[in-house]
């Protein structure tokens, strides 16, 4: 069945206090569970803050290794679901279950290639 990567969008700045966050964790973790009662989860993670981010470039024999993002944002990925789906139309229904959960926060649904 094809898989469908659900990226996480979120702004950059502080993270919201945890009488908002909780809420929204509860819910995470019921649409985790209906994804697995459905065969379509995965896997899912949260990521830590942009600033976290080591990045690893070849250099010549050697590599270049540099502390921050790849690039600089307004927004990054804070965390992702992988699932698998029929369709593209059936990925984009978890999408907005999820995009709900997140008070609009976008959901970026990518189509996984293949896998190694």
């Amino acid at each position: 069945m094809p898989q469908y990567l659900l990226n996480l969008i979120q702004p950059v700045g502080e993270v919201p206090p945890p009488e908002f966050l909780e809420p929204v964790m509860r819910d995470l973790a019921q649409l985790n569970e209906e994804l697995r009662a459905a065969g379509a989860w995965v896997f899912a993670a949260a990521l830590h803050q942009p600033e976290s981010t080591t990045v690893v470039r070849a250099d010549g024999d050697g590599v270049l290794v540099t502390d921050g993002p790849y690039a600089e944002g307004k927004e990054f990925i804070g965390g992702f679901d992988l699932i698998e789906a029929p369709d593209l139309d059936a990925a984009l229904v978890w999408a907005g279950k999820l995009a709900r959960i997140l008070g609009g926060l976008p959901v970026e649904v990518r189509p996984v290639q293949q896998t190694f």
